[in-house]
Formats: structure tokens, sequence, C-alpha cells
């Protein structure tokens, strides 16, 4: 691979992905609605829409692309305008896929995401699992798929479905955690705690994509990390390595979903329909099949990657906080809303 199209480039994994692909001597061009301040012989930073078909264009006329990392989206809790949301999530992916039609762009690599679906399957969740998305950035998502799959005849296309992405740089909601261990504060669960939620980390999924540009053919892998223990035992080991006393503590499982479901109908809080279904549920992916014909596997627990989140918060979470209408949603730490009531009985 010499040269790349990154969509979301200056986001949060938009810009892990860059920094990998420019040491390693590949040319880059980036496209993201915020700016990018990142400065490298090798990179192309534009600050534009990639619903705009002039500038993809343009864009295309001037290099030769050998793939295309579509990390671009724009995500529920970061918006108030939801067909903004869908717009660029589902407009932007079909007018991004008719460019690289045009320009016989070879391959895509897209992000999806585990929001494909909200229910607790009581199993691994694989490939051929029908999505059932349970609110609008899910639906963009599967919507997205399907759109890139009607182009399959074109150009390969390679979907990675992921779970929370996590890396030093990534705030977003998980930044409310990370301030309750900060402070010492209860670090709270639904009912016991006993639900398994599987993250990936930055640099697992940056490996992904690289072999997916190398993947001959279009195919749809799960990814995810292994050893997934509960949501009680990952956030009581970080909250004892952390060392501020912070101490996991139970809400009743009831009384907490349907607090949640009527502070966001009231817009009091940045938890969704997504969030409130899947808090005290089970979702892990199979990876089997990425495993199998990638030869790829994670190399971070859930309990290691969030470890190393929460030392990139401490580090950069008041600069992050001045600089926050500047940041993508999930560099920027999320507003508490109504959750800082919690944090003030903690």
């Amino acid at each position: 691979m010499r040269t790349a199209l990154i969509t979301g480039g200056a986001g949060f994994f938009g810009s892990l992905l860059k920094k990998h692909l420019l040491d390693a001597g590949v040319t880059c061009v980036s496209i993201d609605l915020q700016k990018d301040d990142v400065s490298h012989p090798n990179l192309t930073a534009i600050q534009g829409d990639i619903r705009n078909r002039a500038l993809l264009d343009d864009v295309c006329s001037c290099h030769t692309f050998d793939a295309v990392f579509h990390c671009a989206a724009i995500l529920a809790h970061a918006v108030q305008d939801k067909k903004f949301l869908w717009s660029c999530n589902v407009d932007g992916t079909r007018i991004l896929a008719e460019a690289a039609q045009h320009w016989k762009i070879p391959r895509i690599i897209f992000l999806s995401s585990n929001c494909l679906w909200g229910k607790d399957f009581g199993r691994l969740v694989r490939e051929e699992d029908v999505p059932a998305p349970v609110e609008i950035y899910g639906r963009s998502k599967w919507e997205a798929e399907k759109i890139l799959r009607g182009f399959e005849k074109d150009f390969h296309i390679v979907t990675l479905r992921c779970p929370t992405i996590i890396d030093q740089g990534r705030l977003g909601l998980l930044a409310i955690l990370f301030e309750f261990i900060e402070e010492g504060c209860k670090v709270w669960v639904v009912g016991k705690g006993a639900n398994r939620y599987q993250f990936i980390y930055g640099l697992d999924l940056i490996d992904a994509c690289i072999k997916a540009a190398a993947y001959e053919g279009s195919a749809t892998f799960n990814i995810g990390s292994d050893n997934v223990h509960s949501m009680r035992e990952v956030f009581a080991s970080v909250a004892a390595r952390a060392g501020t006393g912070a101490r996991v503590r139970s809400l009743p499982t009831g009384f907490a979903i349907l607090c949640m479901r009527i502070a966001y109908r009231l817009g009091l809080s940045p938890l969704g329909p997504y969030q409130y279904k899947m808090i005290a549920s089970n979702f892990i992916f199979d990876t089997t099949k990425i495993k199998a014909a990638l030869h790829w596997q994670p190399t971070l627990t859930n309990e290691e990657m969030l470890w190393e989140g929460y030392r990139y918060y401490l580090a950069h979470h008041t600069e992050a906080r001045k600089n926050a209408a500047t940041l993508s949603a999930h560099r920027q730490p999320a507003k508490m809303g109504i959750i800082r009531l919690l944090k003030w009985i903690s």
C-alpha cells in the first residue's frame, strides 16, 4: 500500500491509524469535518465533507489510492440534529462509494459497529446474525453496510464490526467513568455488574485494518478483545490501579434503567437507547472468522486497554475540555448531564 484515503482522519481512531500509516511510509490524504493539525511531508489534510462529491473528485484526480479507510461517523450523543447524523453516515458513505467506483479505487475498509444490535444474545454474536439496531447511530451503520455491499462488483469491501474502541486519546463517554475514578467516587454498575461487554484496543484495530487492506475479496468480520471479564471486575481493576479509593457499587437494575430512559427522553443524559438497553447486558463478538482469515489476534484485555485510556485521561482531560469545540466526539469528554447527580451522592 502506497497511498491511502482516510475519512475521519482527524478523529480519535482516524488519527491513530493515520499516524501508523505515515510512520510506515504510506502517503495519506485525510478528510474530516474537524481541522487536522498534524503536519507531515506525506500527509494532505483536508477540512471538508465527504458528502461533497466535487471535493472527492478533486482529491481522487490528484492521487491514485490503493485503499480507502472509511472511519468518519457522527455519534448520536455528539449532535442534536439526527438528520445531520443520518446524512453524514449514510449519504456520506454512498457518495464516497460512488467516487471510489468512478475513480476505480480497489478497496474500502469500513468501520462498522456493535451498535447494530441492542440485545443480549446469550451467546457469542456471529457475522451471520441479522442486525436489528435500536437507535439512529446503529441504524445508520447498518444502512451504510448495505450501501457498500451494492458496490462489491466494483471494488473489494472489508467491513470491520467494532465494539468500543479504547486507546490513548479516547475520552467521550469514558471520561465520565474516568472522572469518577480520579475523584475516588463510587463507580456504579447496574445490578451485580456480572455482565460482560467486549472492547477493542486501538492498535489491535489498526493491525486488522492493515491486514484487511491486503485481503483479496469482500468480507465482514467481527473484531474484539479476548478473555472478557465482568464489568465489575474490569472497573475494579482500573480503580485499584488508580489508587484513589474508588470502589465499585451496584444500582438496582430496574430502577437504574427506568431513570436512564426518562433522563434521555428529557434531554438530561448523554446515554441513549443503546446504552440503557445494554448497560446490564452481555455482548461479545465471535472473532473466529477474522483470526482465521486475516491471521489477526488481539493483544490487550479490557482491563489493560481501559487502564491505558485512564492514564491518557489524567494527562489530557483539562486540555481536552478547554479545546472541546475543536475535537471530535470521541476525543472530547462527554457532558455528564444528570449523571452529575449520581456523582454528588458518590
